[in-house]
């Protein structure tokens, strides 16, 4: 075999290498998601975001008063937490693509502690909403969520609903 045959079957070779090295690294992306709703927020274990979360993260759409980085996250989490202590998230769709996971979602929870300056109602929520997490070395390391705060304003009763 020549120098250029062996070129013309290594060129044919690398892309098909290159795409499935990325396959592989979208699904390990889309398994840390997976792991950070379980873990960290349906479970409550925030320690698990150390593993999951670069310490520089940056929330690109901050609730109010939300510091930057992993800790901010964690203390987000926290807030809804003990606002919605039986908030439960369900990945409704999931798409990765190299560094990006985009996951529409669905979380509920009862109101049983201050949310956002809103006392505790007692109310049931169900809020929709999409996330598109980027990814760096298996970690989240920015992040935008769009959530229907306005339905959950609805659901809360501090909105008058339709």
């Amino acid at each position: 075999m020549g120098s250029y045959e062996v070129a013309d079957m290594m060129l044919a070779v690398i892309p098909h290498m290159l795409n499935q090295e990325m396959r592989v690294s979208e699904y390990g992306n889309a398994a840390v998601i997976a792991r950070f709703l379980d873990e960290v927020i349906n479970q409550g274990r925030l320690e698990q975001a150390d593993e999951l979360v670069a310490v520089d993260f940056v929330e690109l759409d901050p609730l109010p008063g939300q510091r930057q980085g992993r800790e901010g996250l964690k203390e987000v989490i926290g807030m809804m937490r003990a606002a919605f202590p039986d908030i439960h998230w369900v990945a409704d769709e999931t798409v990765a693509s190299g560094d990006k996971v985009v996951t529409r979602f669905t979380w509920t929870g009862t109101h049983r502690g201050t949310f956002l300056g809103v006392p505790a109602t007692g109310r049931s929520v169900n809020v929709k909403g999409v996330v598109i997490d980027r990814l760096v070395g298996g970690k989240m390391t920015d992040s935008r969520i769009l959530m229907d705060n306005f339905t959950m304003m609805q659901q809360l009763g501090v909105i008058p609903g339709p």
